[in-house]
Formats: structure tokens, sequence, C-alpha cells
């Protein structure tokens, strides 16, 4: 029998795979619902029986296969060839119905019980993966643990997988198949052979053997077998305890019965039948202490996972089957002990065993002491870092809740509260349920809805959505209440579909007894309400939870629907009166327009609800007249293009109704910015705000609007250009201008690319615009340096707010320049040459071994490195070190980081010609020249050292950017003029005027330099043929004098005759290679989970813990 005295065992444990109870058959489950409505009985105890019995001397054999004929054994069946096959065979096809399979070796035992016994043990040891087979000599004469050593010398050494492990559908079959047979092979024997004290003995025996091996197959197969072979003995002892319990009843009912009516002879087989009841439950609690006691306890903290998870999962099943004889706290602590194994599918197991136990609540009591012991630890589990694991703690500690509103504290609630935020949605879902069952399961419904009608409601969850809201503001995680709805929306959907009521309590006034809603808690419960209905309407989590958009079932898709209709007609009636309260309100009124976007807007012609859209255009368009606020408008701006949508029939309604605030707010900004540019200097704080509240309401709308019609462009011009020209004109007007800008040259490429590409002449002008622009925001960002280089002097604290404000203001105009960067080519490179001049234009007053005084511009320069050409970024690397030094090149101290970050971001995303950060100011390495298909061989002796001296840099030093911003004439990359008649053009020094009239000076800078290369080229081959009718010394001699200060070659800035190489380089040119950004990785990075379970500090403690 199996006692209560069990070793503590201090050693600690691994965990293991999953592993699924397969062996209980229908009848089985039967069997154990009829018993669990009578009362078992407990266990008397007696010492364990002998392991075997001396065998008889069985008759001689083949090694495994006779013919379907011999009842010798019953296990042979025939194959497809008629061919005799192994037991093993037979449980792997599983083509046989396994109760006739074990109806045959039933029959062959009771006419050879050696021979069928031999069948059995070698059944175990082919289903190890073994390829031996025990012969009847063996089996005679050898024990088990010689046979087992024997057995181990024939396993494949060449591979380790054997049946439990091999994957594939045959085999995972193969598991359910043998599980199933140990099962039936119980069922069908409890009757008579599992008592004939032969049969079990021996396979305990061999199993037990097997068990304790070094083999890690051996020890996988026996345990599996041994333990669904106690749950299969601990079937049939709860059957006899049953029907002892019967019996007794049947034997008390006659005793009690009269004298004369009483049954003497019915007494006696009353009595013999209990005590053979009795005996026969004593064998089977012998038999289930020898694997516990010789298997379970050696196995469930044994090396690999997979055999500590089965034993864990089977002890579960014996102690919910048979609660009586195994659920207390002997059993218990295994389980409890287990908790802390290191491997998560362990306790997994582990959790599983457990809530099987305490969804039910007539076994609570049983497992008070218990849950006192190890609470803790499984509410530390909901953080476990296996997110399987803390979804199942988690549904565990709900089962607690349940069972017992005492058990948990509030601090261990509030432990899973938060885990509403996860951002893996299982544990934020299976949280959401215990939220649920603790603040939203305990009202009393009569109550509320009698509490409902008296203060005029049509709900009765005003007090639930206030606790909603109560908890979402004690939680400070106001950015996240999308995730906390879509963790209560499988638990909590009702309450959370009342839009009802919600809207009563945003529009009412409170009652008689009830408290006001405060301003912080209407903004949530607004917040809140909008996350319930883009969770109604969209059907699927919010961004970060899953892993995309599922399709939806039939039923979902329905409800969906059904939800969105829903929605639509409440809010169409409701939002006007919402925007009306909270019209002043810039949070609330941001998160009111974004419901129009969830709307099925045929419901307002379909219903006839036109009025209803005229009072929401009306609130609007007030909201735009009140309100500045940039999240505010490009909400308006938004709800105006979803109601705009053409496939509606209130478009035409609603777009006159834009066209004419767009009408109002266009000649309030034509009238203010002549105010202002009139005024000039004597402008007031008046004129500023009414050009910039005006431009703000502007910009806004023609991000998702076209606005070209309105010619907006031609004002914001003039605001940029009057602030370049008099540098007076405010940074917020400016960046406003300039982007409201930027959105009109958008909308006139989409017409051109949509309409007529054919209109080269606006491509002409828009390119024109795009210069221009980038031109206006380099001046821009040098306006705002400037002034605190003025307020803070030359030694500027680079981590300072000042200037990461310009860093970033200088990466979102980076952004406007799109992703077509030939197009920007020629104006970006000239931004990157006067932010280099300008950076280094004043010495340090301290001396030359500081840094110069602007050097800390080219931080700020960083922004815009990306949008240079790779090829581009080795010519501005070339003239930046003009500028340097040989000492500033060996710097590396904090002061001189600005230069080391700008020389590093041009020299990211470049081709292999990757130049030296240690080169000195008058020469660097030279790049090798990429190889292109198809380039003649000569390309690739090309002389890749070349004179630095006139380059396009050095020529342009003294040309100034002009003041006003002229459209400069679109020139041809490739010149057929003379070369060197370009190049004493470019070497005289030019005024604005020279740059505005002269037409050779408004060649590009990149233009000029690839008549430079021309002018290198020609020079070059007329020194070499010199050097060539002098002798070969002569020539090496003019090489190294002509090549004194190598640069790197860029193809695209040839010039004759490598139009080729250019279409060629046009491959790389449309790679944009970002560089790192600090600001943009800042961004970039997302808010670590606050309920990061992979920080929690794992349990270590293992099983050294006393218990109880």
């Amino acid at each position: 029998m199996i006692t209560s005295e069990l070793p503590v065992l201090q050693d600690s444990v691994e965990s293991g795979q999953d592993t699924v109870s397969l062996s209980m058959s229908m009848s089985e489950l039967d069997d154990i619902g009829d018993g669990k409505t009578k009362k078992k009985r407990g266990r008397p105890g007696r010492p364990p029986a002998p392991n075997k019995k001396p065998r008889k001397s069985p008759s001689e054999k083949g090694p495994m296969g006779v013919q379907r004929g011999r009842k010798a054994n019953g296990m042979a069946q025939q194959n497809g060839e008629g061919d005799p096959v192994t037991l093993f065979e037979v449980v792997k096809q599983g083509k046989s119905a396994m109760q006739s399979v074990i109806d045959d070796w039933i029959e062959s035992y009771k006419q050879d019980r050696d021979l069928a016994l031999l069948d059995l043990i070698n059944f175990f040891i082919q289903c190890s993966g073994c390829k031996g087979t025990v012969r009847i000599e063996m089996f005679r004469n050898m024990q088990n643990a010689e046979i087992i050593r024997k057995m181990t010398e024939e396993f494949d050494e060449d591979s380790g997988d054997y049946p439990l492990t091999i994957s594939g559908p045959l085999w995972k079959k193969f598991r359910y198949n043998f599980c199933e047979f140990i099962c039936v092979l119980i069922r069908q024997c409890q009757y008579s052979i599992i008592y004939d004290e032969y049969m079990m003995d021996t396979v305990i025996s061999l199993l037990t053997g097997l068990s304790d091996s070094q083999v890690r197959a051996f020890r996988h197969t026996s345990t599996l077998a041994a333990m669904k072979l106690m749950t299969a003995l601990v079937n049939v002892a709860l059957n006899l305890s049953i029907n002892q319990d019967n019996t007794q009843r049947q034997y008390e009912a006659e005793r009690n019965k009269m004298t004369g009516k009483r049954a003497n002879e019915k007494l006696e087989l009353l009595l013999q039948r209990r005590k053979e009841l009795q005996e026969n439950q004593d064998e089977i609690e012998n038999m289930m202490n020898s694997v516990f006691k010789g298997i379970f306890v050696h196995r469930y903290r044994d090396a690999i996972a997979e055999i500590r998870a089965i034993c864990i999962e089977e002890i579960g099943v014996w102690m919910k089957m048979y609660s009586d004889a195994f659920l207390n706290d002997s059993y218990l602590k295994y389980v409890g002990w287990t908790l802390h194994d290191r491997q998560g599918e362990v306790r997994l197991k582990c959790l599983k065993a457990l809530q099987n136990l305490y969804t039910n609540r007539e076994l609570f009591p049983k497992l008070e002491l218990f849950t006192n012991r190890f609470k803790d630890r499984i509410v530390s589990m909901t953080l476990d870092k296996e997110y399987d694991v803390a979804v199942e703690a988690i549904r565990l500690v709900t089962l607690i809740l349940q069972g017992s509103e005492d058990a948990l504290s509030n601090e261990d609630c509030e432990n899973v509260y938060h885990l509403v935020y996860s951002a893996h949605r299982p544990v934020a879902v299976a949280a959401g349920e215990f939220l649920h069952r603790k603040l939203f399961s305990r009202h009393d419904p009569q109550a509320e809805e009698a509490l409902a009608k008296r203060r005029g409601r049509s709900s009765p969850n005003g007090n639930l959505i206030r606790m909603l809201v109560l908890f979402f503001l004690e939680s400070e995680l106001h950015e996240h209440a999308a995730y906390l709805v879509d963790s209560l929306w499988e638990s909590s959907q009702e309450l959370l579909k009342d839009w009802e009521c919600m809207t009563e309590l945003l529009l009412e006034e409170p009652v008689q007894g009830e408290e006001v809603l405060l301003d912080r808690q209407e903004s949530a419960l607004i917040e809140l309400t909008v996350c319930t209905i883009r969770q109604a309407a969209e059907a699927h989590p919010p961004v970060g939870r899953g892993t995309g958009k599922r399709v939806l079932t039939a039923k979902e898709r329905k409800m969906q629907i059904d939800d969105k209709n829903k929605l639509t007609e409440h809010f169409i009636m409701a939002l006007p009166m919402l925007l009306s309260k909270y019209q002043t309100d810039a949070e609330k009124v941001a998160n009111l327009l974004q419901i129009p976007q969830y709307f099925d807007l045929d419901v307002y012609s379909a219903g006839r609800m036109e009025k209803h859209l005229e009072a929401l255009l009306k609130q609007i368009k007030f909201v735009v007249e009140k309100h500045t606020d940039t999240e505010v408008l490009e909400a308006c701006s938004k709800t105006y293009s979803i109601l705009c949508s053409e496939e509606y029939t209130i478009m035409n309604r609603v777009d006159i109704a834009h066209s004419q605030l767009i009408d109002e707010l266009a000649d309030r900004f034509n009238h203010s910015v002549e105010e202002l540019l009139q005024a000039g200097e004597e402008a007031d704080d008046d004129d500023i705000y009414n050009v910039l509240s005006t431009l703000r309401r502007l910009t806004a709308f023609h991000n998702a609007h076209d606005l070209t019609r309105w010619d907006l462009f031609g004002n914001c011009y003039r605001l940029l250009r009057t602030g370049i020209e008099q540098g007076s004109m405010p940074e917020q007007i400016a960046v406003q201008a300039l982007q409201c800008s930027h959105y009109s040259i958008l909308w006139q490429l989409v017409k051109i690319t949509e309409g007529a590409p054919s209109k080269s002449h606006d491509i002409c002008i828009i390119i024109s615009d795009l210069d221009h622009s980038i031109n206006t925001v380099f001046f821009s960002v040098l306006q705002l340096f400037n002034e605190l280089i003025q307020d803070q002097g030359p030694n500027l604290d680079r981590t300072s707010s000042h200037v990461s404000g310009i860093k970033e203001l200088a990466r979102r105009f980076a952004l406007t320049f799109g992703l077509d960067q030939i197009k920007t080519r020629e104006a970006v490179a000239t931004l990157h040459k006067d932010g280099i001049e300008f950076a280094f234009k004043y010495q340090n007053p301290k001396g030359p071994e500081y840094p110069p005084a602007n050097l800390a511009f080219l931080e700020v320069l960083c922004e815009f490195s990306s949008k240079l050409l790779r090829q581009d970024k080795k010519t501005v690397h070339s003239y930046l070190e003009k500028f340097m030094t040989e000492q500033m090149m060996e710097r590396r101290e904090d002061i001189w980081l600005p230069l080391i970050s700008y020389r590093n971001s041009l020299l990211t995303g470049g081709d292999e010609d990757r130049m030296s950060i240690t080169s000195g100011s008058s020469s660097s390495k030279a790049g090798s020249i990429r190889s292109k298909k198809g380039r003649p061989p000569l390309h690739k002796k090309r002389i890749e050292e070349e004179s630095v001296e006139g380059s396009w840099m050095m020529r342009n030093d003294t040309l100034q950017t002009p003041g006003a911003l002229q459209t400069p004439q679109l020139t041809s990359t490739v010149l057929r003029e003379n070369p060197r008649q370009a190049a004493e053009h470019l070497s005289e020094p030019g005024s604005e005027s020279d740059y505005v009239h002269n037409p050779q000076l408004q060649m590009s800078w990149l233009g000029q330099q690839k008549m430079e290369e021309v002018n290198r080229k020609e020079r070059t081959a007329m020194n070499y043929m010199k050097a060539r009718s002098g002798g070969v010394r002569q020539t090496v001699r003019g090489l190294m004098e002509d090549d004194a200060e190598p640069i790197f070659e860029d193809v695209m800035m040839s010039s004759r005759g490598q139009l080729e190489d250019m279409s060629e380089e046009f491959e790389d040119t449309m790679v944009i290679d970002l560089p790192p950004s600090r600001n943009r990785r800042e961004r970039a990075e997302l808010r670590t989970d606050f309920f990061d379970s992979a920080a929690m500090i794992e349990d270590e403690s293992g099983f050294t813990m006393p218990m109880f």
C-alpha cells in the first residue's frame, strides 16, 4: 500500500516537455464520473509484496515472431504480405483495435504466461528503440539487471533518436498508441490476471530496472510506461474502493433487517465479497506503492526535463482522479517543490495539474495548507520569463480567487492587475480575466438595475464604468488605454460595449448622491470610449499585440458588422453633443474626433440622419476656429477627409462645408500676411499671431487635402524670403511656412504624376522650388544656431535642450527632402559646402589647438548627410579635409566630437572606397574604382591619384549664397564648351549679381567639378605624353610630381564620354544610406515593458525549502 511517509528530497530538478495523458478510454472516464458522487474510502497499510515470484520454465520459442494460428502468444498479427509482426509493430502501425490486440495477448498468457510475458518484455525493449531481442534463455537464466545491460549493448550508437523522440505524424501517433496499450492492458486484466502475483510483478520489476538505466531511451520510455501503468492502477483502485463502499452498504442494510427477514446466506456472500475486494485493494495499493517509490520518487527529479514533466503530469491526474487517496500533503509537496523547476515546461505541467484541482471547489479544503505554503510562489510566477508559464500562473491565481476571496492579499492582486498592460497578449488577456473577476463580478445585478431605474438611466453599469476609469487612472499608464481595453475585451465585452452608459456619464449631470466626474476622469473615460469603439470596429488587437491581422470567422465578421452599426447609430447623434460640451478642451476634442473614422457612413443616408451630419460639421468648424493645437487640427482634417470619401453620398455636402472653411482661412491668411509684411519690423504680437494661427490651420489641412487652388505657396514663399533677407521672421512662422510650401510642392507632384507627366515645364518649376526650399531650410537652421551662439557663446553644451532642439528641427527638415535624391542632389551638396564653410569660418580665440567657434554646427549638419549620394559624400569629405589641419585629424577629445561625427556620417553608406580617418590634411589614401559591367579594360587602368588643387570646392570658396532666392536655370550636367574657358570663368570671384546674371556661374557646383575633372585628365594626359618622350625615368618623375595630392575619383563627376558611366552609377544612387543619428535612435527605442518577465530573478532555491 502507499504510505504517506515519503522521503523529503533536496535535489532541484530540470524541466521537461509537455506530455498529454492519452491513456484513459471513455469507459474509464465514465467509471470515474460514476465514482465521484460516491464516498471513497482510505487505504489500510500493509508491507509491499516481493518484486517477483519464481518463474515456471517456459517452453522454447522463436525470438518474437509467432504465427497467428499459434495461441502461445496472441500478440502476433499479419502485415500486408502475410508475415508475422511483433507487438511493437502492431502498436506502431495502429491499424488494429487495441482491445482486440490485448484480448489476443491475454489469451496467449492464459496458455503460456512465460511466452506472453516474453512478448511484453520485448515490446518495452523495442519501444525504447533498442534493436536487441530478449530470448527465452535470457529470460530464464538472467536477472533484470543483466538483461538490461545486455540490451544496452544492442543500441544503435549512431543515432540518439528513439520512438518517443522521433518527429513525424507516425511516431506522434505511436506515443498515443503506446499509452493506450498500457491503459487497455490493465483495464482488461483488472478482474483476473492482475492479481496472479506474477504478471504485474514481472512488468513492474522490469520497468523499475529500465527507469534506473543510464540510457536515456530506456529511462524515458519506461518512466512513461510506468506512469501510465500507475494511472491505470489508480483507476482500478478507485473502482475497487467504490465497489467496497457499495458492498459495505449492502451488508449493513441486510444486517439491519429483522431476524426473520435477514438472509444469512446473502450476508455470508457479502462478507466474502468484501474480503475479496479488500484483498484486491491491498494488492493494487502494493503495486502502486512499488511504482511510486521505485520509479516516481527518483524520476520526478531526473536530469531530463521530459521525464520530470511526465511524472508531474501524471501525479496531477492521480490527485484529481482519486482525491481521497492522493490529494494530501504527502503528494502535493512534489508539485509544490517542482514549481521551482528551472525549465519552463515542467513548471507549466505543475500549474496545469494544480488548475485541474482548483477547478473543483469541493477540493479547496484539502488544498488550504498547500495554498498558504505556495501561494507566494504561484503569484510570482505570473511574471515568469516563459510567457506560457505566466499565462497559466495567472489562470491559476484566478481559480484561487474564485474559490476563496480571502486567499489573496491586496498586494497579490495588484501584482496581477498591471499585467493587463503587458505587450504579450495572452498574458494580458489572462490578467484581464482576473481583473474582471475581482472588480467587475461582485456587484448585485438586481440592485444595480434598480438603482439605474431610480436615476433614470438605461444601463446599470454606471458604477462599474466609474471603477474602470479609476483603475485606469491609478495605474498611471495613460498611454496604454487601448491595451487595457484589449485585455478586458474577452471577459468584459458587454461592459465595454455599453456606449449608452458611457455617453450618459459624460453628458448628464450627476444625480443626488452621485459623485461628479473630475476633469481627468472625463478625459480618461473619453479615451477609453474611443478605444472600445476602435476595438469593436476593427476587431483586432491594437498595434504591438499580435503578429498581424488574422482572418475573421463568419461569426466574428457578423459581430463586427453588428457592433459597427450599433456604435454608428449611437454616436451619430451623441458625437455633436459631446463636441459641443468639450469643444474648448483640446485633449478631449482630439480624442472625440477619432470616432467618425469608425462609422459606417452609409447610415447617414440610409437612416435619414443628414441633420446630425450638419450638426457634426458645424461643431468641427467651431473646433477649427477655436484651436491652433496641431493634434486637434489634424484630427479635424482627417475627419473631413474621411467624410469626403467619394464612395458615400454625403461627399458633396461635406466638400461644400470644407471648401467654405478653407475659403475663410485662406482669405484671413492672405490679409494677415499683407499686414505683417507691411508692418515689417514694427509688427506687433497680434500681427504675428494672426499669421501663425491661420497658417497652422491651413498647414494641418494641407497635409491631407489638396489646397493648391488657393495658391498658399505664394505667400509662404514671401514669408520665407523675407525671413532670409531681413532675418526677423519668427521661427514658428518660418517652420509652418516651410511645411506648407512642402505640402504644396508634393501635391503638385501628385497632380503631374497622375495627370500629365509630359509637362516638363511644370516639373522644372517644381524642382526649382525644391532647391529653394532646401536652401531656405539651411538658412533657417543656420539662423537658429547663430542666435544660440550669441546667447551662450562658442562653448555650447551639446547635451542641452537647445542644441537637441536644433538637431531635431534639422532632422525633420531633412525628412521633407523626400526619397528622390537625384532631384535634390545639387542643393544638398551646396548645403553641405556652405555648412562646412560656416563651421570653420571663425578661429577659436584661445588658439589653433582649440576647435573653431562654430564647429558644433557640424553635428547639426550630420542630419543632412543621409541626403547625399554616396559618391557625393566622398567629394564633400575631400572638401572638409581642406579645412582641417593634421592636429585636427588626430584629436579625439569630446570637444572635437562634432567633427568626428560629421566625418563618420560622410563615410557611412559608402562603397568600397573608404577614406582613412587618420589621413593628413594634404593627402588621403586613394580609393579603388568600382568595376562596371561592359566597361572596356582601359578604364581599369585609370590613374587613381590625382591633384586636388583646383577642385570645385576650392574654386567656389568665394561664391556667396544669394540672399534672394532666384530661380536658377536648369543646366545640363554635361557641357560641351571649352573646359579651359570654363575654368577661367570659375576661378574669378563672383558677386551676387554675377551669380544671378552670369549663366556660367549658375552652373551647379557638381557640374563645375565635372569640368575640373576634364581639365585634370587633359593635363594628366599631356604630362604623360611628355614623360613618354623623355624616357621611362622622366615618366615616373612626372607622374609623381603631378600626383602629389591624390583624391578619390568620383565617377559621377566625370564629363566627356562618361555618360555610360553615369547611367551605370545611377543604380547605386537610388540606395539611401541613413547614417545613425542619436536622436533617431532615441525616438526608435520602445519603452520597456513595465512588466517584462525577463527581468524577474529566477528562484533557484530548488527543493531545499522546508515543507509543511
